[in-house]
C-alpha cells in the first residue's frame, strides 16, 4: 500500500476529531473527471440554478492551494510536511487530494488550478470564483513570521491567476494590517483589481479591535474595499493560535470605521467571551447574531455561508440562517473550497435527521460529490429547507456586493 494512503487510512480518527464526527463513509476523493450527462441533467441538479443569474454568481470564499512548485511563492509550514506532526501532515494530504493533485508530481500548483478550471466548465457562462490570497503571520512590529505561518499565498499569485482566466476568476488580496506598508499595499491591490481583503486573525496574529488597525480601516472605507474575515474557532489552519482574535465583537472597530465586513462562516463554530456581559463564554454564532441585529451595522455587516454545512457545525446554525429570512439580503455564498472535496467533512444524512433535507436528495448529492464538490456544495445549500423556507437565490448572487458600480 502507498505510504501516504496508509497514513490517511490510519489517521481517519484524527480527521474525525478535526471534523467533530465519526463513522466516516468514504475517505478518499476519487476525483472523477467528467460529470455524467444523466447526473448533470438530473432535475434536482438542474434546479440548483433556478432563480439565480449565473452572471452574478461569484463564490466569495475559495482558497488557492499548492506547494509553490510552480514558482508561485506559495509556502507551507514545515509541520505540514512532517510526520512528526501527523494531524497537520494529514490535513495537507487531504487538502491536496480535495483539489485532485498528486503531492509527488512536482506540478501541484498547476494541477490545482487546472482542476478548478475543469470544475468551472460545469457552471454556466458568467459564473466565477473569487481566489483568496493569504498573508503571513506578523509580529507586533509588523514584521513577517514565516516560521509561524501555516501557509502563504502571495497577492501577486492570486492576481496572476485572475488575469489569466478573467472569465472564471476574480481575486481577493490578503494584507496584514500591522505591516508598515499595509495602506500602500491595500491601495495597490485595489488598483490591480482585488475585490476584497481576506483575514484569518487567529492564525495571522491580527487583533481586529487593535487601534493600530485604524489607518487600514480608514483606507478600506475610503476605497470601498470589503473585509472577509474569519471569526469563531479555527480548525483548518494552524498558525499564531490566538483564538481570542476570532471573537466577532472585535470587528466593531471595523464596522464603526465604515468598513463593509463579511463574517466568514457566520461564526458558526466555537465559543467566545461575551465582553458585553461579563466575559461569559457563549457560542460565537450568538455574537454574530447580536451584531446582525444591531441596526447601526445593518448596511455594513454581512455573513458568508461557507463551511456552515460541514460535519462539525451545529445544525441549529443552518436552521437559524434559513429561518431568519430578514438576514438573507446580507448573506453571501462561498464554498470554502477545497474543503467540500474532503468527503468525510460532510454528512448529508444528518440534515435529513434534522428535517432540513429531503431524503430523496441524498443519493444524488452523494454521487455528485464524487464528481464535482463545488456543484455539490451549491446543490446541498439550495436544497436545504426549514419549514418550507430555503436560502434566497439572492444569497448566491454576490457579484454586486463586490462590484457596487455594476448595480
Amino acid at each position: 500500500m502507498n505510504p501516504q494512503r496508509r497514513l490517511i487510512l490510519t489517521g481517519v480518527g484524527a480527521l474525525a476529531a478535526l471534523a467533530g464526527g465519526c463513522n466516516l463513509p468514504r475517505i478518499w476523493n476519487p476525483c472523477y473527471d467528467h460529470l455524467p450527462p444523466e447526473l448533470a441533467d438530473h432535475p434536482l441538479v438542474r434546479a440548483v440554478w433556478e432563480g439565480i443569474d449565473p452572471g452574478k454568481f461569484w463564490d466569495c470564499h475559495l482558497h488557492i492551494a499548492g506547494t509553490g512548485d510552480s514558482g508561485s511563492g506559495i509556502t507551507l509550514s514545515p509541520e505540514m510536511a512532517s510526520l512528526w506532526h501527523p494531524l497537520q501532515y494529514l490535513q495537507r494530504l487531504f487538502y491536496l487530494n480535495a483539489g485532485c493533485t498528486d503531492p509527488g508530481s512536482g506540478s501541484v500548483d498547476r494541477q490545482y488550478v487546472q482542476r478548478l478550471l475543469h470544475l468551472m466548465t460545469a457552471f454556466p457562462p458568467g459564473a466565477k470564483v473569487m481566489l483568496l490570497a493569504f498573508d503571513q503571520a506578523h509580529d507586533e512590529a509588523g514584521q513577517p513570521l514565516p516560521e509561524r505561518s501555516a501557509f502563504h499565498v502571495p497577492n501577486a499569485y492570486a492576481r496572476s491567476l485572475a488575469a489569466r482566466d478573467p472569465s472564471r476568476f476574480e481575486w481577493v488580496a490578503s494584507i496584514h494590517p500591522y505591516r508598515p506598508d499595509a495602506v500602500v499595499a491595500l491601495e495597490e491591490a485595489h488598483a490591480q483589481g482585488a475585490r476584497a481583503v481576506k483575514w484569518l486573525p487567529p492564525a495571522m496574529g491580527i487583533d481586529p479591535a487593535a487601534p493600530r488597525c485604524q489607518p487600514f480601516y480608514q483606507a478600506m472605507a475610503r476605497l470601498g474595499m470589503p473585509l472577509i474575515t474569519h471569526t469563531g474557532e479555527e480548525k483548518a489552519v494552524h498558525g499564531m493560535n490566538q483564538p481570542a482574535f476570532g471573537n466577532p465583537l472585535r470587528l466593531r472597530r471595523a464596522l464603526d470605521s465604515g468598513v463593509r465586513t463579511v463574517i466568514a462562516h457566520c461564526a458558526s463554530l466555537g465559543w467566545d467571551e461575551d465582553s458585553d456581559h461579563g466575559n461569559r463564554r457563549v457560542p460565537s454564532f450568538t455574537l454574530f447574531s447580536r451584531l446582525m441585529e444591531d441596526p447601526s451595522h445593518r448596511d455594513l455587516l454581512h455573513g458568508d455561508i461557507s463551511a456552515i454545512t460541514l460535519r462539525n457545525r451545529d445544525p441549529v446554525v443552518v436552521r437559524t440562517l434559513l429561518e431568519r429570512t430578514e438576514w438573507h439580503p446580507r448573506l453571501l455564498n462561498g464554498s470554502d473550497y477545497p474543503l467540500p472535496g474532503i468527503l468525510p467533512l460532510i454528512a448529508p444524512s444528518r440534515f435529513v435527521t434534522e428535517g432540513l433535507l429531503a431524503e430523496e436528495v441524498v443519493p444524488v448529492l452523494n454521487e455528485l460529490r464524487a464528481y464535482h464538490p463545488l456543484l455539490a456544495d451549491l446543490f446541498l445549500k439550495r436544497h436545504l429547507t426549514a419549514h418550507g423556507t430555503r436560502f434566497s437565490p439572492r444569497i448566491f448572487e454576490t457579484r454586486d456586493f463586490f462590484t457596487p458600480h455594476m448595480h
